[in-house]
């Protein structure tokens, strides 16, 4: 079995927010060739892009695979749709959002997938949850830890994740 390790982005600002997240880490988890073995505070965050929406709330999540990472894409997609994305409006509002940050140490670039994550170092709402979860991870352009690289304006915790099981952050 080959095993990869991806770093997935989330984010929610249509309906229930949380519940959305929730259902896109379980549906991840329970694909047979996915283990969810990590996963961050959720965070609330400002608009970024088109900003006339609702704040997100945001996290990371880190994931064992056998998928290569056009098929991990492929399942990203396949979630978003089945919790009621629709892609109307560029960085408009979405019922869910998962990205693909990392995939291993590789460095993609094809039409349909760039990796790492070509702005995911401009983004706090990205960087906050992964350093939280990867301290020892280094955004590969630019260089350098993830502290000396983003400003935490516009994200604030809005679940703190307690207890070392991966889903004790969506238990009540």
């Amino acid at each position: 079995m080959i095993e990869n390790t991806s770093f997935i982005a989330l984010g929610s600002n249509m309906g229930d927010r949380f519940y959305n997240l929730e259902q896109a880490v379980r549906h991840l988890d329970s694909n047979e060739k996915i283990e969810v073995v990590n996963v961050s505070s959720v965070y609330e965050t400002d608009p970024v892009g088109y900003e006339e929406q609702a704040p997100f709330l945001n996290m990371v999540v880190e994931v064992r695979t056998d998928l290569d990472p056009f098929l991990l894409l492929e399942t990203c997609h396949k979630i978003e749709q089945s919790l009621g994305r629709k892609r109307e409006l560029r960085w408009g509002p979405r019922t869910v959002d998962l990205d693909i940050l990392l995939y291993n140490q590789e460095d993609i670039e094809t039409d349909t997938l760039i990796v790492p994550h070509p702005r995911m170092w401009e983004r706090a709402f990205v960087l906050v949850p992964l350093s939280e979860i990867n301290q020892s991870a280094r955004v590969p352009i630019p260089a350098g830890p993830f502290e000396t690289m983003y400003d935490q304006e516009g994200v604030r915790i809005w679940k703190q994740k307690n207890g070392e099981d991966v889903f004790a952050l969506f238990e009540s």
